[in-house]
């Protein structure tokens, strides 16, 4: 299932208000009369991307402008990849070619943030026809050669590095924090700018540049996402959408200890990982315990530390569900207490972890009631309230772990308390979890909605997680200072409940 990503691993796009990596010299070549790039290059672009980014301290505000810039590729009829970090949130995208300076627009067409991948077009593919699209290679071996391209630190021309392969691993992905897949280091240097841009080996595209350490934790390590990945995307969005990964949704650790295997009645093959953790709203939630053992997935054994060999490698058995679809079925050997079992097993999307990442390119939803804010718990909220409520944390951190979606899908958090009259003293409620709205339990931003709808009753009482005194308002007094703060706010709009 996902992790986890480690907070030194930064993403490769360059942002125009400074850019949180290693520095190098921009490629200042002058244009000249004749081309010096490649024929087969010139189909690798410079995007540059104006940016909003959402407000979620203020959810009803438009956000904030920002920019940056990134590289992409032509991989068929004006159809070029990118990352998906490089025109998350974009307003505006201009794409230009090393032998072209005049920018044409462009939009997204496809993104996969769980990925770190998108496809663009150009709004007028007519300057394109005649590129040519760069193709497809395999998975490169260790310690052979790769070139990455792109347009690093802002530069105007094409800039080529060389480096080696030096590890093919099962790793995290920094865009969304929570997801993991199959990730190639290279000892290339990578600058920002070079995200989204082509490595090559031997004229064939072997993976899309995307992140790397910083300079102060590693020199010249980065990662590229692989062609197994890619083409995952492509194939997910012929059908006109994108249906994300599925997850098995498990966690496991090893069994190689001679006497827990002979404990749990297994061979002394060096066969089977045993299931740590299973999610109930996962694709086994309703097969697989704590304590069962892995034996074999789609035919291909499992071995004791959680690998499996596909194409001669050996790589983490979550690589088997990777490739695989919405929909898609496998076949899963497992034993429970001795006892070998085969069920075929219906793949889907774990959503729950969804929460646990940040998200991009959406609205910011909230409900304002008479200067009242509350707004569904997620990872872009807690970022930008830098909430320290022990009760919010305990629900966000263990929010997997403890379970705790199957009671609350989408906690809810009162985040603000808009000063006014009518909220005198209500300030220390605010960054605390809500549980009931006058006997309603909140389990969801919609049912905040419905609650405070109720104009029954003469007050409204909001129980807080752990505060024992409730927060009360009295409905007449809070119903006529609502349009007030609303005006004195500049607030459109009282709620953003998501599309309609």
């Amino acid at each position: 299932m996902r992790m986890k990503i480690r907070p030194f691993l930064l993403l490769l796009p360059l942002f125009l208000a400074g850019a949180p990596y290693l520095t190098a010299q921009q490629d200042g070549a002058a244009a000249t009369a004749e081309s010096t790039t490649p024929p087969e290059w010139e189909g690798i672009v410079n995007i540059d991307v104006s940016v909003l980014m959402p407000d979620f301290r203020e959810p009803w505000n438009a956000g904030q402008p920002s920019g940056g810039s990134g590289t992409g590729f032509l991989i068929g009829k004006n159809r070029f990849m990118t990352n998906a970090h490089v025109v998350s949130n974009a307003t505006r995208i201009l794409i230009r070619t090393s032998n072209d300076p005049e920018p044409h627009p462009a939009r997204i067409v496809h993104i996969a943030h769980d990925c770190d991948l998108a496809l663009i077009e150009a709004e007028d593919a007519s300057h394109f026809e005649k590129l040519q699209p760069l193709t497809f290679g395999g998975i490169p071996r260790l310690n052979t050669e790769v070139i990455a391209i792109g347009y690093p630190i802002g530069g105007e021309r094409v800039s080529v590095t060389r480096g080696v392969v030096s590890r093919i691993d099962f790793r995290p992905y920094s865009h969304t924090n929570v997801d993991s897949h199959l990730c190639i280091q290279v000892d290339a240097a990578i600058n920002p700018g070079n995200s989204g841009g082509p490595v090559v080996q031997d004229g064939k595209v072997v993976g899309v540049a995307f992140q790397g350490f910083s300079g102060r934790v590693a020199q010249n390590v980065g990662y590229m996402i692989p062609v197994p990945v890619v083409k995952r995307f492509l194939k997910d969005v012929e059908d006109g959408r994108y249906d994300h990964y599925v997850d098995l949704a498990v966690s496991d650790f090893p069994v190689e200890n001679p006497a827990q295997r002979k404990a749990l009645g297994l061979e002394t093959d060096g066969i089977g990982v045993m299931v740590g953790d299973v999610e109930p709203a996962g694709s086994v939630g309703d097969l697989l315990k704590p304590g069962d053992v892995i034996l074999a997935i789609d035919g291909n054994p499992v071995l004791n530390n959680g690998l499996v060999r596909i194409e001669g490698d050996l790589v983490d058995m979550n690589e088997i569900v990777e490739r695989k679809y919405a929909g898609d079925s496998i076949q899963l050997r497992w034993a429970r207490q001795g006892k070998v079992e085969t069920s075929t097993v219906k793949l889907k999307r774990f959503t729950p972890y969804v929460k646990l990442g940040a998200q991009y390119n959406q609205r910011p939803r909230y409900l304002v009631y008479s200067g009242l804010v509350f707004q569904p718990l997620d990872r872009n909220l807690m970022d930008a309230h830098q909430i320290r409520d022990s009760s919010v944390n305990y629900f966000f951190e263990r929010y997997l772990t403890d379970k705790l979606y199957v009671e609350r899908p989408e906690p809810v958090v009162l985040t603000t308390v808009l000063p006014d009259a009518a909220t005198t003293w209500l300030t220390p409620y605010a960054h605390s979890l809500v549980d009931e709205i006058n006997g309603v339990k909140i389990r969801s931003l919609e049912d905040v909605k419905t609650a405070l709808a109720d104009k029954n009753k003469a007050f409204v009482e909001i129980r807080l997680h752990e505060k024992t005194r409730p927060l009360i308002l009295k409905r007449d007094l809070a119903d006529a200072a609502h349009p007030r703060i609303m005006q004195t706010y500049n607030i459109q709009e009282d709620s953003y409940l998501g599309q309609e």
